[in-house]
């Protein structure tokens, strides 16, 4: 089997599951084409940190290209990753720390445009707690991050990238956090860059009920910005976490198939959808291998039937 869906609905993987075990674009390739059978792929910056001096990241990303190549795979994207993840970013409190930031992001552009990817982004960052404490804080970084990206959006598109991409995150010390900010964010976006700013939406984070309640709904989120939805991020969920599980796994409870039909519902079959899934790095690799085929395959099974039901 293959990305391309009965339909229009396109599938392919996020390289989260590598990190650590198949750093070498010519592994993960393999499996991608494989084990897999899949042809589409978000590459990950786990795999490759544009912190990395010259020459190192551009020979890898020259690398990566290549393997792609090779292996007849597309690189839809690139994508931030966990371990850029865990810092504050673009949001942080300290303006010299944000300036970091954006030359890290400016960096990530260039690394993937060297490997061939077409989009480029993720999450933006997160404010310090203590910003809760401070009245207008959070306004005056909803401000700067907006002119940020405006920036970026610029620095891709001189790349020769297609899109920069924001990731809505469950989490309200960060931006955009709810479906009203992120409307909020593409109207101010609105004309001000060079290239269009997509959202990543992944359906853990929409439907995090800790968050947005019981009664968090993925049509909601379709029916406020399905528009600017760039990429869909699928995992396994129990809804009450920002799980990344795959299938089987007895703790997950999201059907692959409903979220076809809503995808289908809303006109956005053509857009992407991407497994995303993360494992214990202590996890066995013959174990990790296995979940992430298995996940595929039901994801490509669930896929097709919800999409043409």
């Amino acid at each position: 089997m293959n990305s391309a869906m009965q339909g229009t609905m396109e599938f392919g993987v996020n390289l989260s599951f590598a990190p650590k075990r198949w750093p070498e674009p010519e592994a993960w390739a393999r499996i991608v084409r494989e084990d897999m059978g899949l042809h589409l792929v978000q590459f990950s910056f786990d795999l490759l940190d544009p912190w990395w001096p010259d020459p190192a990241r551009l020979q890898q990303a020259e690398r990566v290209r290549a393997a792609a190549q090779a292996a007849g795979i597309t690189i839809h994207s690139a994508q931030i990753g966990i371990a850029s993840y865990t810092f504050n970013g673009l949001l942080h409190p300290d303006p010299v720390v944000r300036d970091a930031g954006v030359t890290w992001w400016t960096r990530a552009i260039e690394v993937a445009a060297a490997m061939g990817a077409g989009a480029v982004g993720g999450p933006l960052g997160a404010l310090t707690s203590s910003s809760t404490l401070v009245e207008g804080e959070r306004e005056r970084r909803y401000d700067d991050v907006r002119a940020i990206i405006a920036g970026l959006a610029d620095r891709a598109a001189a790349a020769g990238l297609r899109a920069l991409l924001v990731e809505p995150t469950p989490q309200a010390r960060e931006i955009p956090a709810s479906i009203a900010e992120s409307v909020r964010l593409m109207r101010d976006l609105d004309g001000q860059c060079r290239v269009p700013v997509e959202y990543v939406l992944d359906i853990g984070h929409a439907l995090y009920q800790p968050l947005y309640g019981p009664a968090a709904r993925l049509d909601e989120w379709f029916a406020a910005v399905g528009s600017h939805i760039g990429i869909l991020h699928i995992q396994n969920t129990d809804f009450q976490s920002d799980s990344h599980w795959g299938w089987p796994d007895a703790r997950g409870v999201y059907s692959v198939s409903e979220f076809a039909e809503q995808v289908r519902a809303a006109g956005l079959d053509a857009t992407p959808t991407f497994l995303e899934v993360f494992y214990p790095f202590e996890l066995a690799d013959d174990l990790v291998l296995a979940n992430a085929v298995s996940s595929v395959r039901h994801c490509l099974a669930e896929l097709a039937q919800g999409g043409n039901s």
